[in-house]
């Protein structure tokens, strides 16, 4: 869309975008657009909330006074919160068992919930014929020793000769998460994608150690690891959730 309004600019018309993602915009550099905070796919907030969507409209449409660009404007308003935060959705509640010893670890914590979740992934499994997880080539197991051991002072070594600690990191990341979201699937009656994103990250050891993940790389020296940190373990959509603060991420020495 950025190189189709270059185009159009071109030939006379003015045009105004949306950004989802604040770093893809910056490179890619279009005439106007708007950065709006919000989940993946609704770019003006949440449903069935006009007074929310019409401020977000008036504000794209505001960035059509500038004369030229590239501009790119950041909107100052969180979304309103898409659904009430409890179970209540599901036909059959997961609930998972809190950690009966207040010593127990972070890894600890998640292995249980993986065990406690593993019915209701090999359901979904089963039904689906198919499943998103593997991409790590580790068992589920496996990946949370994985990301576990990413806390510790000295990163782990990769695993797979063929792939980079950090390209193991995502990989496993991206696991985690499946496995959780295709057991929240196994549920006889479906649920919302921000509805099962809400679980995820609001009721998960998971969610706990991708957080402590985030900090974890952003704290590191390699800028690899620290673009890791910064975009791609939690979603921009739930950063108040763990009280993170900032409104994007920049390089290092960027303005």
């Amino acid at each position: 869309m950025g190189a189709l309004g270059h185009y159009l600019e071109s030939e006379g018309l003015p045009t105004a975008g949306f950004s989802l993602i604040r770093l893809h915009t910056e490179k890619i550099r279009p005439p106007r657009a708007l950065w709006v905070p919000f989940e993946l796919g609704r770019p003006l907030g949440v449903p069935n909330d006009a007074a929310f969507q019409t401020r977000v409209l008036k504000a794209l449409l505001a960035t059509l006074a500038e004369p030229a660009g590239p501009v790119l404007a950041d909107y100052p308003e969180e979304a309103p919160s898409g659904g009430t935060g409890d179970m209540s959705g599901m036909a059959c509640p997961i609930i998972l068992d809190r950690p009966a010893a207040a010593e127990e670890t972070l890894e600890a914590s998640v292995l249980r919930e993986i065990r406690q979740l593993q019915p209701w992934y090999d359901l979904a499994r089963e039904r689906r014929q198919r499943t998103t997880f593997g991409s790590a080539g580790l068992d589920i197991e496996g990946v949370a020793g994985f990301l576990a051991r990413w806390l510790d002072p000295s990163p782990p070594v990769s695993p797979r000769p063929d792939q980079s600690p950090e390209a193991m990191l995502k990989l496993a990341a991206e696991d985690l998460k499946a496995f959780y979201f295709e057991a929240m699937a196994g549920q006889p009656q479906p649920m919302t994608g921000r509805a099962a994103a809400d679980w995820f990250w609001g009721e998960t050891s998971a969610a706990r150690l991708f957080a402590a993940l985030r900090e974890r790389c952003i704290a590191e020296i390699d800028p690899d690891r620290q673009f890791i940190g910064h975009n791609l373990l939690v979603p921009r959509e739930q950063w108040t959730r763990f009280g993170i603060t900032e409104r994007w991420w920049r390089a290092p020495g960027t303005t």
